[in-house]
């Protein structure tokens, strides 16, 4: 190699490393690349968002002390903003994905209230067994969480209990993992008395494996004479150490919250079986948290569901009517947004839920185009879709947010996504183009007949125009309506009398 070449290449490796460590502390400038940065948040067909005026109404401030020297300030306690600094690993894929990993984990601590001061990522093929940073890192954040002034720290990843408290034994000051952040904001946003009861098993099973004890102070498991170093007569006694009763209390609710929403099952597959035996086509609304899910329900049924510019904004499942633009009735069912590693105890917890989508008639997979990585989004919701046994739906890719995405990501994502339409719930854009993709995709009345209805049953003539029935062609003779029309196969029998009953009406 020539002189110059040799430079070349110096060059290059050093641009990498001055990339690489400037990733360490750069990574959370400008705005959380999860959340939306469009200025409007809500639009006139979202209703009067009293739900959201609600949520907002305790929302936490920055600038609180935690130390109090008024005690009637107690009750504003909860209202104190966290003040966090993130921490994160790129073991795997480019430096861009390991930047939108820590943006979007600085998006998640937002929305459980709190505020994001500073973000470490290290560079490590793997995660220390102690520590999960190496402990140069480790100790590099201990003095940035001190210069910050920091009283949390928040790793993009699921700890081991060890490694967290290694971690804490170093940094000195709270540590939790994504998993709890996001079981934190699940916490925050359930309403319903189902939704509240799986969060607080998905909470259980991840506390149960974390208890911590406090040493052999609080141990009473002697074991007879050769146990506790011999320690025989006066230490047999209960048996039991005090994080064991802890455990056997959290097993006891935990089969308790299994029994409960075991009960609240059929409640829901009532439901279902009844839009089943109506053979109303289902349509669920899954993707990425943020993504717009509940903005396009709003579009298209007016429901006025809760729309924020926040992760996991809405958990409870909303199942409303809407019709194609021929009038074929069908459901849309609203359902909980995904992430990037889901903790698998939200996947346990919401899998009555999740039902709603394995057993839809077809799937809008709402994709958010105006973030960095869409294609990521994309491979974590149809890797939770394989999880709830959802792939085998026909499912159609609504590329939400057109109107803030660049065109050349639209027209990639297009490419890549042959059955896909392109919208914005914001501007109402496709939304036309969307409603006759699901109208095409939907199952559709098949049972083709040729009716005569005597005037006197003008009760199914009605019927039959209220339905979900396809009116090819209707005339009026002599004996009554004459009426060729496809049906579903239930109105089909009870229309069985009245088919083949005279000829067409001539005219």
């Amino acid at each position: 190699m020539s002189p110059a070449e040799i430079q070349a290449v110096i060059d290059r490796i050093l641009a990498k490393d001055v990339a690489a460590a400037s990733a360490e502390h750069d990574v959370l400038n400008g705005r959380a690349q999860a959340l939306s940065s469009l200025s409007r948040e809500h639009g006139d067909y979202d209703g009067d968002q009293e739900d959201l005026q609600d949520r907002r109404a305790l929302r936490r401030v920055a600038g609180l002390s935690t130390e109090l020297d008024d005690v009637t300030e107690v009750e504003y306690r909860q209202l104190r903003l966290e003040r966090v600094v993130l921490a994160g690993l790129w073991s795997e894929g480019t430096l861009a994905d390991a930047e939108n990993s820590l943006r979007e984990l600085a998006a998640l601590a937002e929305t459980a209230g709190s505020e994001v001061l500073d973000g470490l990522v290290q560079r490590r093929t793997k995660p220390d067994p102690g520590t999960f940073l190496g402990s140069g890192k480790a100790l590099e954040l201990k003095d940035v969480v001190a210069a910050t002034g920091a009283d949390t720290v928040v790793v993009d990843a699921e700890l081991a209990p060890s490694q967290r408290r290694g971690l804490e034994d170093i940094v000195k000051v709270k540590v939790i993992d994504r998993t709890a952040l996001i079981l934190d904001i699940f916490a925050q946003h359930a309403k319903s008395r189902e939704g509240k009861a799986q969060v607080e098993l998905a909470q259980l099973e991840y506390l149960l494996p974390r208890l911590r004890g406090w040493g052999e102070s609080m141990s009473r498991q002697a074991g007879g004479q050769v146990g506790g170093a011999g320690a025989g007569m006066g230490s047999r006694g209960p048996g039991e150490t005090k994080i064991e009763l802890d455990r056997r209390r959290i097993r006891t609710r935990m089969a308790k919250l299994r029994r409960e929403i075991a009960a609240m099952k059929p409640a829901r597959e009532t439901k279902r079986a009844n839009r089943r035996r109506t053979e109303i086509p289902s349509v669920a609304i899954a993707g990425y948290t943020n993504a717009g899910k509940s903005s396009i329900l709003n579009r298209l049924t007016h429901a006025g569901v809760l729309v924020e510019n926040a992760l996991f904004a809405t958990l409870d499942p909303t199942v409303r009517k809407a019709s194609t633009p021929d009038g074929i009735g069908f459901t849309l069912a609203d359902t909980v947004g995904f992430v990037r590693s889901l903790p698998t105890q939200l996947v346990e917890a919401f899998r009555s839920t999740l039902e709603e989508v394995a057993d839809a008639d077809l799937i809008l997979h709402v994709v958010d185009v105006s973030h960095p990585d869409p294609e990521g989004q994309i491979t974590a919701v149809r890797e939770v879709f394989s999880e709830v046994d959802a792939r085998k739906v026909p499912e159609i890719i609504v590329l939400n947010k057109a109107d803030a995405a660049d065109p050349e990501v639209v027209e990639r994502l297009r490419l890549r996504e042959p059955r896909s339409v392109v919208v914005s719930a914001r501007t109402g854009e496709g939304m036309d183009e969307l409603l006759q993709q699901i109208s095409n995709s939907i199952p559709r009345p098949s049972v083709e007949l040729e009716l005569l209805i005597p005037y006197d049953r003008g009760d199914l003539v009605n019927k039959l125009h209220q339905s979900d029935a396809d009116i090819l062609e209707q005339q009026h003779g002599q004996d009554g309506t004459w009426l060729k029309v496809k049906v579903r196969e239930g109105l089909a029998a009870e229309l069985a009398p009245f088919k083949n009953q005279g000829s067409r009406p001539n005219g």
